[in-house]
């Protein structure tokens, strides 16, 4: 039987499979959020971009897979196959199988080391660490601690846990921090977040090598693709890299905009080495962590 304008009309916000059923049925399940009430058909329609026959049809199977449930008044909302489905999803779950190949990768496109960082209390903890190619490179192992209010990836941590003030509000607007000497006089480094579902942060994915080698320049050159990756890492834990993806396409600050990291006579840091955001830049706020 040919197909109508009904049947082939695209569903909104999913990316299409060649499956038209599934892509439908996907658009629906992927129309609830967080913070919703239970849904109309008319409210779904609007999401969807399906029309109400369509998705009524959809939603009595999702129902019956119990996918979705339908209230007494008529209203729909995720089912509690979801919940059996994500503890399936956990039970396997290693987050080195998202992460790793994602670092290897980087640091191959590089040449320098990358790591990642998650928050310990009052400090953070390297978790996982991809070593440069180079002979000459920043020693930082895996399980190695170090402070929080100094370098790249702690900075990032703060950030998007809320901490007041410069750069913090830079770094969430901007979603990457550029660190030169900051932690060590001979080290730089680059982060960028990583979310899970929810926009709860995970921790802080970043470049570090040799200040030599990578100065202010190269670590803004590397900036876009670090925020890409960090953008496909969001993605596959179940958060929005929507809004890290457009912070890697937002222009880098010029050179009189940025004041870099290096020590002072006391040894200490400057107070702010962070290139300034783009004016322009979109300002989304994630989930801050407690």
């Amino acid at each position: 039987m040919p197909r109508n304008s009904e049947t082939v009309r695209a569903p909104q916000g999913v990316t299409a499979s060649g499956i038209d059923v599934l892509d439908r049925a996907a658009s629906i399940l992927f129309a609830f959020r967080r913070d919703d009430e239970p849904l109309t058909l008319t409210q779904l329609s609007e999401r969807t971009g399906l029309y109400k026959s369509t998705l009524s049809r959809l939603a009595q199977a999702l129902c019956h897979h119990q996918l979705l449930i339908r209230r007494d008044d008529g209203r729909f909302w995720i089912g509690s196959a979801a919940m059996h489905l994500s503890a399936v999803y956990e039970a396997g779950f290693d987050l080195r199988d998202v992460l790793l190949p994602a670092m290897k990768e980087l640091s191959a496109e590089t040449g320098e080391a990358v790591s990642f960082h998650v928050r310990e209390r009052d400090h953070r903890v390297c978790l996982y660490r991809i070593a440069s190619r180079h002979s000459i490179r920043a020693e930082v192992q895996q399980g190695d601690t170090q402070p929080l209010e100094r370098g790249a990836g702690g900075r990032v941590l703060l950030a998007f846990a809320g901490e007041p003030g410069e750069p913090y509000e830079t770094v969430r607007s901007r979603y990457v921090y550029l660190s030169m000497g900051e932690r060590d006089r001979e080290t730089s480094g680059i982060s960028a977040p990583v979310f899970r579902v929810g926009q709860e942060l995970v921790g802080a994915l970043g470049i570090v090598g040799p200040s030599a080698r990578m100065g202010m320049e190269e670590m803004e050159r590397y900036r876009p693709r670090l925020l890409e990756f960090a953008a496909r890492v969001t993605k596959a834990l179940g958060g929005d890299p929507e809004p890290v993806l457009e912070a890697a396409v937002v222009d880098a600050a010029p050179a009189d905009a940025r004041r870099e990291h290096h020590p002072s006579n006391d040894g200490h840091p400057d107070a702010s080495g962070q290139a300034q955001a783009n004016e322009n830049a979109r300002v989304v706020t994630p989930k801050i962590s407690s």
